[in-house]
């Protein structure tokens, strides 16, 4: 991680820089960060950031489904909620979700030493917003925001032959009692996120922060492909129903169609039996992930991509079905929001800048509720994020906490004259 830059560990990015350096420490292999979502490591490095909360005056709770908050209490009980993650994908990096975290917990400081806020504010540590373990991502935000199919969630298994209601229910989380985590934002009046950009933009345009404008839609299925095993050495090239084989033509037909269509097309992952050199595949599952910030453009990338699945499957003598993991629309910020932090980026870096988020957030679930949010990215060395080698300047890291901490001050201020 970056060290080009000594912060003052008594000022606010001082003391972020080393909560995350020391959240690496703690959390994070040779290979990367392992805080994945109801592991033994996220649940650790969940108790140390317990253990820094407890140094400031908040209420914390832990919801029902699994959702850490602190709650500084304000003049009024309207809330301001800024929020972000603590979990990482295997292998991740030092910044990714628990920036956002740890900065809000410097705003909830500094807000705290300077007297009682005019509104509430909490900050909210949703829980497994990857993913990585079940494949359904964005759990937490999706149960508070109301999102959250229950009987979906138990169907799900991990690797090891684990189920999500197994895993769960370790980390003390009752599959059935979730959608009442939606209590907490009964009261919210605008929520706030910070977050690295996890993409090349922000470093091409030469500016460390920008305002996020929304989200790219989703569409994200597993595709099963299934022909027959057989011996590898018997069988003719002429007489093969390798359903492997299919789903790597898929892959490649989907990548192609996605520069057609200005989105993104990802095969991230194929699992194939009986997975050995010596014999077909009989049974091949495809893992895609498709995006774009256009709705319609959207369903016609997803729509092309199951068309060419369907021939695909015809010329090779196999059969294809399609099964729903996430979906999710484009979805835009509130705009007066955006256009107060696209005013405090250029106040701070003498430039405005705007742009989407490829990537899914939380803030995309906590927006589709219709409450007001906005995020703010800082940017990434090289574009890289889900990897040990994502990086960003910490002169960067302590501007994006200037960011935050001057957007909340400016919601608090507007909506405490009210």
């Amino acid at each position: 991680m970056t060290s080009t830059l000594q912060i003052d560990p008594s000022d606010p990015a001082g003391q972020l820089i080393t909560n995350l350096r020391q959240l690496a420490e703690l959390s994070s292999d040779e290979g990367g960060a392992q805080r994945v979502a109801w592991t033994d490591t996220w649940a650790a490095a969940r108790e140390w950031y317990l253990g820094l909360l407890a140094e400031l005056p908040v209420e914390v709770e832990r919801d029902e489904a699994g959702n850490i908050w602190a709650t500084l209490p304000g003049a009024r009980p309207e809330a301001l909620i800024i929020g972000s993650h603590l979990d990482s994908v295997p292998g991740g990096g030092w910044l990714d979700g628990c920036l956002g975290v740890l900065a809000g917990l410097e705003v909830i400081r500094g807000l705290a030493a300077a007297g009682t806020p005019p509104l509430t504010v909490k900050l909210v540590d949703w829980a497994d917003e990857e993913g990585a373990r079940f494949g359904l991502s964005l759990i937490g935000s999706s149960a508070a925001a109301e999102r959250i199919d229950p009987e979906f969630l138990r169907t799900l298994v991990d690797a090891d032959g684990i189920t999500a209601p197994e895993a769960l229910e370790a980390h003390g989380v009752d599959i059935a009692s979730m959608p009442r985590a939606a209590a907490r934002l009964r009261d919210a009046i605008a929520y706030l996120e910070l977050h690295i950009e996890q993409g090349p933009v922000l470093e091409a345009l030469g500016l460390p922060l920008a305002a996020v404008t929304g989200t790219y839609g989703v569409e994200r299925w597993s595709v099963h492909f299934e022909g027959q095993s057989a011996h590898a050495g018997s069988t003719p090239m002429d007489r093969r129903r390798d359903a492997l084989l299919s789903a790597s033509r898929l892959a490649l037909e989907a990548r192609e169609l996605a520069v057609e269509l200005g989105g993104l097309s990802t095969v991230g992952r194929i699992d194939s039996a009986p997975g050995i050199a010596t014999a077909l595949s009989g049974l091949a599952v495809a893992m895609i992930d498709q995006r774009h910030t256009d709705g319609q453009a959207l369903d016609d990338l997803h729509d092309g991509t199951r068309a060419a699945a369907t021939r695909i499957a015809e010329a090779d003598g196999v059969t294809v079905s399609w099964n729903p993991i996430f979906r999710m629309r484009p979805l835009a910020f509130d705009a007066s929001l955006v256009e107060r932090a696209a005013r405090i980026v250029a106040e701070l870096q003498g430039d405005e800048a705007r742009i989407p988020s490829g990537p899914l957030h939380d803030a995309v679930h906590i927006a589709g509720t219709g409450l007001p949010t906005v995020m703010l990215f800082v940017r990434s060395k090289r574009g890289l994020s889900h990897t040990r080698e994502e990086d960003t300047d910490v002169a960067d890291l302590a501007l994006g906490l200037a960011a935050l901490q001057r957007l909340a001050d400016s919601v608090l201020a507007a909506h405490g004259q009210h």
